[in-house]
């Protein structure tokens, strides 16, 4: 559009206006991305560890704590990648490109589809807990983690078919690229994809969690257990979930109202394109606080932990007891058979 001085070339702008936005993402996107590897690693790592080698699958809650630590891990593990093009360019050919970008657009979808996932697992175990004892077994779950995985893959389309190296200003970057879509309006799939990230990325997500919880809390409230400590951890969910992902959609939408021409001018777009680097950076945060959240919390897997650190012959892992909350009454509420917490507070 030559009525104003921005050109804009998917994720990033290119031409006049192109320096003003690459000086935003070099402040707001290397930095913070940076920050997430080694706790991200760790964390989800360890869930991985104490899954595998000391719980062994034993429930759906297993399969879906391992597939969502599984998700988490690999978005944390493309991190860096992204890191080095927002600060310099992409240097590692067109084979990693399409493969790492690949793989981050699928685990973007995989881990929040699991999120809702271990909701349904929630309510199933809680407020059908009867009922769902025969549905809640690890070949259902890796049937149900199968189906996540699926459509993760067929959420993240058609952003992996475009992704291809661009040369901006004699620097090399990574992204879908959809000037060559068969399209009246070359925006159009980046528009497409932004709205699609807004209803499968948080629409669904939150109507699943809201309807799972709000029957859980109503259930917990008719319960004779210490109910306050349960109810505190589902609100916990919910919030960090809603705190970490509702900024990013919501500069994603009006970034999707800029491409169609709502908002035209430099600096709406500066403000668009700064916020949606800040808000990138929170809805990265949940793939570090997603194994505090939903399994650090539970008693019997700071016990597995603990048994598999002592059995290591490796010095450094002694130093994660250091960490580790001392034991007491407080449960996760994932779920009431779950192998890692057999006995949930809120049951």
């Amino acid at each position: 559009d030559k009525s104003y001085d921005c050109t804009h070339n998917q994720d990033v702008t290119t031409l006049e206006y192109y320096g003003c936005i690459i000086v935003i993402r070099f402040q707001f996107s290397s930095g913070p991305l940076h920050h997430f590897l080694p706790p991200g690693l760790v964390c989800n790592s360890l869930v991985i560890w104490v899954i595998v080698c000391g719980v062994r699958l034993r429930s759906m809650t297993d399969v879906c704590l391992l597939n969502l630590a599984v998700a988490d891990l690999l978005l944390v593990g493309c991190l860096p990648f992204l890191a080095h093009q927002a600060r310099e360019q992409w240097i590692f050919g067109l084979f990693m490109c399409k493969t790492v970008l690949g793989i981050y657009h699928v685990v973007f979808y995989s881990g929040i589809f699991f999120i809702s996932l271990m909701s349904i697992d929630r309510y199933l175990a809680i407020v059908h807990a009867v009922y769902a004892m025969k549905a809640r077994t690890r070949s259902f779950g890796m049937i149900a983690a199968s189906v996540t995985w699926l459509a993760a893959i067929l959420s993240s389309f058609p952003d992996p078919i475009f992704l291809q190296l661009s040369i901006e200003n004699e620097s090399t970057f990574c992204f879908p690229n959809y000037t060559n879509a068969n399209t009246d309006n070359p925006h159009y799939w980046r528009i497409f994809g932004l709205f699609k990230m807004n209803v499968l990325g948080l629409v669904v997500p939150t109507l699943i969690m809201s309807f799972c919880y709000s029957q859980i809390i109503w259930k917990l409230l008719y319960t004779q257990s210490s109910k306050k400590v349960a109810i505190r951890l589902v609100l916990t969910v919910v919030a960090v979930f809603l705190c970490c992902w509702v900024p990013y959609n919501v500069a994603s939408f009006f970034k999707a109202l800029e491409l169609m021409k709502i908002y035209i001018g430099c600096e709406s777009s500066k403000a668009i394109s700064l916020t949606l680097q800040i808000t990138e950076a929170m809805a990265y945060s949940h793939s570090c606080l997603n194994p505090v959240l939903y399994v650090f919390v539970g008693q019997k897997f700071r016990k597995h932990l603990l048994r598999l650190i002592n059995r290591s012959p490796c010095r450094l892992c002694q130093a994660i007891k250091v960490f580790l909350p001392l034991d007491r009454a407080t449960s996760s509420v994932y779920s009431k058979t779950s192998s890692l917490d057999e006995r949930s507070t809120a049951v």
